[in-house]
């Protein structure tokens, strides 16, 4: 049976930097001994305030036990003051930025994200070429199907302000499958994903194919929507081994 990471107890983060003035502005480090590369993780929860970084946690503590510092974003969410687009993402790229000072040293950055949290990963790939790679777990990858479907009663419109018809050009401007990247993406979608369908992934690698950067889509069959964020889940050896490819020379 699939775990609920939001009921289980989380490991405490190694130490806690700020990235601004919101409350919502911090990232929790998780800093091994001679780490090799980074990762800044990107949670989900719709967009939501009410969901925060805290059931990632497990996730950030397995990576970090391979060598890789990992950096647990929190960021403004619909709910929050500022929380939304174009807040939200602003929040990513101001939270990777504060990772890159942290980092200084390291030259391979990775960012991981989950459910909304893989739809702000996959929209920073486009903005952010340095990267080594991006691993959207699950991700609300197409923000039109997404609206069409009413994942989570109404969440892109929350997010986004209103609905395609009426603000077009800020779907456009939101949507990664939109926009071309030179990033590697790799998205990886549970079979028995009951909150976003495994069809939206499916969806973002047929619009991006041509991309300079590629992108790569794999199901994972039996697994569900939690169980990508689930370092004992039969997923996590997979994810592991796609985060390690990305940074390898």
């Amino acid at each position: 049976m699939t775990r609920d990471p939001l009921s289980l107890s989380q490991p405490p983060a190694d130490q806690r930097i700020r990235y601004g003035d919101d409350p919502s502005h911090f990232l929790d480090l998780w800093i091994p001994a001679a780490p090799h590369a980074v990762a800044m993780m990107i949670h989900g929860g719709f967009w939501r305030a009410k969901y925060d970084l805290l059931h990632t946690g497990r996730l950030c503590a397995s990576l970090a036990k391979s060598g890789i510092a990992v950096a647990n974003l929190e960021y403004r969410r619909v709910g929050n003051p500022g929380g939304g687009w174009p807040g939200t993402y602003e929040d990513v790229c101001a939270g990777f930025a504060a990772v890159q000072r942290r980092f200084a040293s390291q030259t391979k950055f990775i960012v991981l994200g989950h459910s909304a949290g893989g739809h702000l990963a996959l929209r920073l790939a486009v903005d952010t070429p340095q990267l080594a790679g991006v691993i959207a777990l699950a991700p609300v990858a197409v923000l039109q199907s997404a609206f069409d479907l009413n994942l989570s009663k109404g969440a892109v419109v929350d997010f986004l302000g209103g609905t395609p018809d009426v603000i077009p050009q800020t779907y456009e401007a939101a949507c990664p499958s939109r926009h071309m990247s030179s990033v590697q993406r790799i998205l990886l979608h549970g079979t028995n994903d009951d909150i976003v369908p495994v069809s939206i992934s499916k969806e973002f690698e047929e619009a991006r194919q041509n991309d300079p950067g590629t992108v790569w889509f794999m199901k994972l069959e039996e697994s569900d929507h939690f169980d990508l964020i689930d370092p004992e889940s039969r997923a996590w050896p997979i994810i592991h081994m796609d985060a390690e490819s990305l940074l390898e020379d």
